[in-house]
């Protein structure tokens, strides 16, 4: 039985972008004998409100603190040409509907340039849509499966799945092993810290 490495994330979540090529480079270095899978967290309810200046303000300061600790890099400009949501399902979703396709990695990757680099707003269907196409999703498929119900039960399992993982926020790491679930410590700038901790627990389990 094969050991999997659960990823619980959100498409829009900064932490998780800051993550971004630590995770890289341990995905890059894993054992083929562990699976990794990913788990769209869902960091905000759909949501037509404006987001408030206050909290604007509080996740741009985080933007700014991210790049302090891991070095990523953040377009400043989506706060000044966007009306901002606090609303992320609809990207979790996004996700979902490549994974359909068999494109759920590279369309993390389309929605973190999309919204941390192009300044574009993720919240935004138009926007899900063009990184769609840009990795070569097929478009009217995806437009069709955004909204779907087998996409809202995939993504209801996922938050499910989150919640049987006990994960404290995002991004979080969890390896499991039959019924046995442990919670692998984040270091955003040493992969090897990460991968110690996995292969320590993959190697000296006791099932």
């Amino acid at each position: 039985m094969k050991i999997t490495l659960y990823y619980v994330y959100d498409p829009m979540c900064s932490w998780c972008y800051g993550f971004k090529k630590t995770f890289d480079e341990v995905k890059n270095e894993l054992s083929s004998d562990i699976d990794i899978v990913y788990v769209a967290g869902g960091l905000a309810p759909h949501n037509d409100e404006p987001m408030a200046i206050e909290m604007q303000e509080k996740l741009e300061s985080i933007w700014q603190q991210i790049t302090l600790y891991t070095g990523t890099k953040f377009n400043h400009e989506y706060w000044r040409v966007n009306k901002p949501r606090r609303s992320t399902y609809l990207s979790c979703q996004a996700v979902i509907a490549a994974r359909l396709q068999n494109k759920e990695e590279q369309m993390i990757s389309a929605i973190q340039e999309a919204y941390y680099l192009k300044a574009k707003n993720p919240s935004n269907e138009d926007t899900l849509v063009s990184c769609a196409k840009e990795i070569g999703l097929e478009a009217v498929k995806f437009k069709k499966d955004l909204y779907s119900q087998e996409v809202l039960s995939l993504f209801q399992a996922d938050l499910k799945l989150k919640s049987t993982l006990r994960v404290q926020g995002f991004p979080s790491l969890v390896l499991k092993y039959k019924k046995e679930a442990y919670p692998i410590n984040i270091d955003y700038n040493n992969k090897d810290n990460i991968l110690k901790q996995i292969i320590n627990l993959s190697q000296n389990r006791y099932f």
